[in-house]
């Protein structure tokens, strides 16, 4: 784990995190030299300086953007302008609920993620799933060199992640290059659903991940025989419940196991364990809908995995990094022993070989997603090999 400042786990998983999102490590300099007596101050002051220093570096990127395509020079516009959504929602992502800003930042930031994707030709298009009277938005991602209906992952957030973090940190690249495509969908209580919608999150996942494969099996370009689900930190609680739940999905991943939430809440309460963002309480409150840390507690009780995952029939892969400070490894072996009727299931632990031994491999995403998407490949009919003429 790259740790710039000493003091700060979560200001430092934030830069680990752009890191894999492709921010330049001259661009991390400049913006954290100055922030080294901000990242020992309180949450509230702190997390201000950080997004002062984050948003100067994204203002010039978008100014030097405007350059670029002033002079029709679309694809190094676009290249300036994702590395500068990236800074605006890593800033976003540290401020607390209700900040004052923090909506116009992360439509901001909507807005320069989507003009990068036009402006750099990307395959990757938004698209919006009906919901609840609403709609889930989505980023979908189709797969490379497959002809007629393909085999597509369903990838979920966690408590604090969204759909243009995990698009950048590459599972839905890997998985194209291997023939899958990929839908990455802001379920309930994460990105545009919580900040736009006030969809809050909710324990029984299949709830709108059977709606989300509703979608799927309309479109013709998907093989709806082959749409599995892969949910990171968080999201390997929601995977295995929507996967238990819902039988149409033909494999399941989890990338950070996380069998038992409740736990974690109460060991969080007693102090044990790195938090994910600051002005934690105030923000799973706000994720959960909950008025007040008892009412979360309430609620936490029921996020957890006991008793429900040998309703799984299908492939499982679980997979954890070995020294998560987040969510304690044991978890891992809990779900992999509680998936009693997978008929492949397998447990894959990312030691200091591989790489990726923090929470969601968040310190090298490469080596794990790489694994990730091979499992899926093989299991969903993609490819893992590149045939030559």
């Amino acid at each position: 784990m790259f740790k710039y400042f000493p003091t700060n786990y979560v200001w430092n998983l934030s830069v680990n995190l752009s890191i894999e999102m492709g921010a330049r490590m001259g661009e991390i300099e400049e913006m954290c030299a100055p922030l080294q007596e901000a990242a020992k101050a309180p949450d509230a002051a702190g997390t201000q300086a950080f997004r002062e220093t984050w948003i100067k570096m994204a203002d010039k990127l978008v100014s030097l953007a405007d350059e670029d395509e002033a002079k029709g020079r679309l694809i190094s516009a676009g290249d300036k302008l994702m590395r500068a959504a990236n800074y605006m929602l890593t800033a976003e992502r540290l401020l607390a609920h209700g900040s004052e800003g923090r909506v116009a930042l992360y439509q901001r930031f909507l807005a320069a993620f989507e003009k990068s994707l036009r402006l750099t030709g990307s395959s990757c298009r938004r698209i919006e799933i009906p919901y609840e009277g609403t709609h889930l938005s989505a980023l979908y991602v189709p797969a490379e060199g497959v002809e007629g209906p393909q085999p597509l992952l369903v990838q979920v957030n966690g408590l604090d992640s969204t759909k243009e973090m995990k698009f950048l940190v590459g599972l839905p690249a890997w998985l194209a290059q291997r023939g899958v495509a990929s839908l990455i969908v802001d379920q309930p209580g994460t990105g545009e659903a919580l900040r736009l919608q006030g969809l809050t999150a909710r324990y029984d996942s299949e709830h709108w991940a059977s709606r989300v494969v509703d979608w799927l099996e309309a479109r013709p370009e998907v093989d709806a025989k082959r749409i599995g689900m892969e949910g990171v930190s968080l999201g390997g609680y929601y995977c295995p419940r929507a996967v238990a739940f819902e039988p149409r999905f033909a494999c399941g991943v989890v990338w950070g196991a996380n069998h038992d939430w409740r736990d974690v809440q109460k060991k969080r309460l007693a102090r044990e364990g790195n938090f994910p963002v600051p002005h934690y309480w105030s923000h799973v409150q706000w994720v959960w809908g909950a008025k007040d840390i008892d009412s979360f507690m309430e609620i936490a009780e029921k996020v957890h995995l006991h008793g429900i995952l040998d309703r799984i029939r299908v492939p499982f892969l679980v997979t954890h990094g070995e020294k998560d400070s987040q969510i304690p490894l044991q978890w891992a072996h809990a779900t992999y022993d509680q998936l009693v009727n997978s008929p492949r299931r397998e447990l894959k632990i990312f030691d200091e070989r591989t790489g990726g031994v923090q929470h969601s491999s968040f310190d090298n995403s490469a080596n794990a997603g790489a694994y990730i998407a091979d499992w899926v490949a093989e299991v969903l009919g993609g490819r893992t090999a590149v045939t030559t003429g």
